[in-house]
């Protein structure tokens, strides 16, 4: 515990450095995300470096339990990045335990044309096939028509982030997941909190993914995690996540399973310490005890945070109804109940302004602007000619939020007058070029 003498000069110094400045309309700039905290994640981790522990420990330990009742799901294995979370994910599935189920390589991970390129990437790194499919203009999600017909012998797993927060057609996922014994991962990274039917993003799939990086709904700077309800998968993800080990004791902690010299693995002899027998060609993708200690103090104001971003979504949403002649709208699926990670707006065609336009407006405005992610994954270098690619048809509404797409912040540190501030800009926007 830390003296009241030092939790006292730690308050003291937060309200100093960190404390809320007045907004000033033109002035003060609106983000697009950032992190909201105030003195307990400092005295949280402050603690947690005069530990002088500082690898995975108590409060990793804490924060995956309290994250799992959150979510209501078993095992919660922390990561260093919401993209770490997702190599480890699928590079899970390829352990020789799955047996037929295995992903292979040449196997096909169904995802879509626009996202975050860390949704894609482990398929390709684990020289599987990546089958792209079309976006909804809508939902920014997958279109459930679309996946089916995407569906071969040589499919294993389906892939998916909610786009920006908004719930994927999991209805429709999971009819084709059971029917077709395919494998799910949701990644949630933009999600946390969001619900579909009463039930919990992250609970649906095999496995899911989350971020911490600070534009997502809690944060420790950097920081991931992957959870499941299946002990084989999570035995997997432990394995590709400490080095590719077989033994499975935490961080400072020998002979969990009271045979650590009693095990005959591979070629190695009788009795070799099972702290180094290596059944998975694996990385170290654990974070810091530092970080889950951010991360906890985080979590307790995770519900306000998917309040207000919420509330700020709604308020956004009610303005731009006006406009809607102009710009296609986000719109949830019938009994989904999204966690916002922005306001995407898509401008229609025949619009009389330009994408580029609005967006540099705003951006002059110091009202912060990002594009759909990745837009059209497959028109990046990294991605061009690449025989491990397959698209789908034309990804046509993919080209259409790369070029026409793009959103404005919801997170919890967007006050009132930021929203206000945000119709203002917008109106005067359009007031210039609604009437030539």
């Amino acid at each position: 515990m830390l003296s009241k003498a030092l939790v006292d000069q730690i308050v003291r110094y937060s309200k100093k450095n960190f404390q809320k400045k007045k907004f000033v309309p033109g002035v003060s700039p609106v983000p697009v995300s950032g992190k909201v905290f105030d003195e307990k994640e400092l005295l949280s981790g402050v603690e947690a470096v005069l530990d002088g522990w500082w690898t995975e420990g108590r409060f990793a330990l804490e924060f995956e339990r309290e994250f799992g009742k959150f979510l209501g799901v078993k095992y919660v294995s922390l990561v260093n990045s919401g993209s770490s979370a997702n190599l480890v994910a699928l590079t899970s599935l390829t352990s020789k335990i799955f047996r037929d189920r295995a992903l292979m390589p040449g196997d096909e991970v169904i995802s879509v044309g626009t996202g975050f390129p860390t949704t894609v990437n482990p398929t390709l790194q684990n020289r599987c096939t990546a089958v792209l499919l079309d976006n909804d203009l809508v939902t920014k999600n997958v279109n459930p028509k679309d996946l089916e017909k995407a569906i071969t012998p040589k499919t294993k797993v389906i892939m998916m982030a909610h786009t920006l927060g908004n719930l994927m057609p999991l209805d429709d996922i999971m009819a084709l997941v059971e029917k077709h014994k395919l494998w799910f991962i949701e990644d949630c990274c933009d999600a946390l909190g969001g619900e579909y039917k009463g039930k919990l993003a992250g609970t649906f799939g095999h496995i899911a993914t989350f971020s911490f990086y600070p534009a997502h709904q809690i944060t420790m700077g950097e920081g991931g995690a992957v959870v499941t309800n299946n002990h084989m998968i999570h035995r997997a993800i432990r394995q590709f996540r400490d080095w590719g080990r077989d033994c499975w004791c935490d961080t400072g902690k020998d002979n969990t399973c009271g045979m650590r010299f009693g095990w005959k693995l591979g070629e190695l002899p009788y009795g070799y310490d099972h702290k180094y027998t290596y059944s998975q060609i694996g990385y170290n993708l654990k974070l810091t005890d530092m970080q889950a200690s951010l991360g906890l103090a985080q979590l307790k104001k995770l519900k306000g945070f998917i309040k207000k971003r919420r509330e700020n979504f709604a308020a956004l949403h009610l303005f731009f109804t006006k406009y809607q002649d102009y710009f296609i709208l986000p719109e949830p699926l019938v009994g989904a109940k999204p966690s916002w990670f922005g306001f995407p707006l898509v401008v229609k065609d025949g619009a009389p302004f330009a994408k580029l336009e609005l967006v540099k407006y705003l951006e002059n405005h110091k009202i912060a602007t990002r594009s759909i992610f990745a837009g059209n994954l497959t028109r990046h270098p990294a991605y061009l000619n690449r025989p491990d690619i397959r698209k789908v048809e034309d990804l046509t509404n993919s080209d259409k939020l790369m070029n026409d797409a793009f959103w404005i912040g919801v997170y919890p540190g967007i006050t009132p007058p930021m929203i206000t501030y945000i119709k203002t800009i917008v109106e005067s926007f359009l007031s210039k070029h609604l009437h030539h």
